[in-house]
C-alpha cells in the first residue's frame, strides 16, 4: 500500500480516536509528502518518501535539542512523541552487527586501508545496507574507526 494511502488512514483513525498529537504529526508527514509531490510533478516513489522522512527525523532531533538548551522540555517532549510517530513510517534501522559486517565486507570488497579513500568503503557499506534506516554519520564514525 503507497505511504499516502497509509497515512490517509492513519490520519482518520487518529481524528476518531482524538489523538493530538498523532494526528499532528500525520498531518505533517502527509503534508511533507503532497509537497514534494506537487514540486516534482510526479509520483512519490520509495526512496523519495524515506527521503522525506529522513528530513522530518532530522528536523525533529534539531528541534529536540533546541528546545532542551532553551530549557523547554514541555515543547522537547511533544518534538520526540512526533519523532516516535515519524520513524514508525520508516523502514527497520541495522542492527549494530549489520552495520559492522556491511563495513568489514566493504573493506575487503575494495581493498581500501587508509582514510583518504574512505568515501569507497561507505558507498559498498551503503549498497549494502540499502533498503534500511542508516545515519550516515554513525556509518561515518565506524567506517572511520575500521579504517584506524
Amino acid at each position: 500500500m503507497p505511504l499516502l494511502d497509509q497515512i490517509q488512514r492513519d490520519m482518520v483513525a487518529a481524528m476518531k480516536a482524538k489523538e493530538e498529537v498523532r494526528l499532528g504529526a500525520v498531518r505533517m508527514i502527509k503534508t511533507a509528502l503532497s509537497k514534494w509531490q506537487a514540486d516534482n510533478a510526479k509520483p512519490l516513489d520509495e526512496a523519495a518518501e524515506l527521503q522525506i522522512l529522513s528530513i522530518l527525523v532530522k528536523q525533529r532531533k534539531e528541534s529536540i535539542e533546541m528546545f532542551r538548551n532553551a530549557g523547554r522540555e514541555e515543547s522537547a517532549a511533544k518534538e520526540e512523541a512526533e519523532l516516535a510517530i515519524v520513524e514508525s513510517y520508516m523502514p527497520a534501522a541495522p542492527t549494530e552487527a549489520e552495520i559492522d559486517a556491511a563495513i568489514a565486507a566493504a573493506v575487503a570488497e575494495t581493498g581500501v586501508t587508509d582514510k583518504a579513500k574512505m568515501g569507497l568503503v561507505m558507498n559498498a557499506a551503503k549498497a549494502k545496507l540499502a533498503g534500511k534506516r542508516l545515519d550516515g554519520k554513525v556509518l561515518s564514525d565506524k567506517v572511520r574507526a575500521a579504517l584506524s
